[in-house]
């Protein structure tokens, strides 16, 4: 068998991608003033979140931008302890899968509640926020 090459580690490169966001941008413009917006088709009045350009249902390219309400119902979550490489140096943290009153479901992080207190069926509100780095997100906060 052959013997494996000797490798060093030399540097961790930090990769920025940069996303084109074309026909919703709006959304991201949006976010960063604290609205969360979603789509929906002109046609057949399926509702998107994240917003989509384009339906996928009827597949029309008519899309009306409608403000979300933000309340939510958990409908599942977890803790994430094993964080993936490129999140090793955040704390652990938990992501949920709310449905908002509007009918759409969100995956999110769930910030500023105790992850023994999270239950499924639980009120939470998506709210907009920026991070330190000027990022626009969203994420669900409790409401209880």
């Amino acid at each position: 068998m052959a013997e494996k090459p000797p490798f060093i580690k030399s540097r961790e490169i930090k990769v920025v991608h940069e996303i084109p966001l074309g026909r919703i941008q709006r959304f991201w413009e949006e976010l960063k003033k604290g609205k969360v917006l979603a789509t929906k088709c002109q046609r057949c009045g399926a509702l998107y979140f994240p917003p989509a350009s384009d339906c996928s249902k009827c597949l029309a390219s008519n899309m009306d931008w409608v403000e979300l309400s933000g309340e939510a119902i958990i409908k599942t979550f977890t803790y994430v302890s094993v964080r993936p490489e490129t999140f090793q140096q955040t704390m652990p943290y938990m992501l949920a899968i709310g449905e908002l009153k509007e009918g759409v479901k969100v995956l999110a992080w769930l910030e500023g509640v105790n992850p023994s207190s999270v239950k499924v069926g639980m009120k939470v509100k998506l709210v907009a926020k920026i991070t330190p780095e000027g990022n626009p997100i969203y994420e669900f906060v409790p409401l209880e």
